[in-house]
């Protein structure tokens, strides 16, 4: 497997047959979004960060963005909207855990910050 670039990637259909990420795929993907968490909650594996912002209408901004994105790719993160951060968590639903798409998210939505 060589490397991948991921923001060059788009999202595929995930049917909710396929498996989740292995760790091969995980130790090629994560040097990609080292900024990314790889957190368990509910017994599933999820790709997680908190980005930092100056006051709120910041925050609800970078938001949009990252929903106009998730729009754009058919693939939806959790998104957690504070005063000054907000954190954005990617699974795949459909597998209960990760899969290349939500690496791929996580790299296009670090390319979102560096024009927030």
């Amino acid at each position: 497997m060589g490397e991948q670039n991921l923001i060059g990637m788009k999202c595929v259909a995930c049917r909710g047959d396929e498996p989740p990420a292995t760790d091969a795929e995980i130790a090629l993907y994560q040097p990609q979004v080292p900024e990314w968490k790889i957190i368990e909650r509910e017994g599933i594996k999820r790709l997680e960060r908190t980005f930092k912002f100056k006051n709120f209408v910041q925050a609800v901004e970078f938001t949009n963005k990252v929903a106009t994105l998730a729009e754009a790719e058919g693939h939806h993160p959790a998104i957690l909207t504070e005063w000054g951060k907000v954190t954005v968590t990617w699974w795949t639903h459909k597998i209960k855990g990760l899969h290349r798409n939500d690496f791929i998210m996580a790299a296009k939505t670090d390319r979102l910050i560096a024009t927030t």
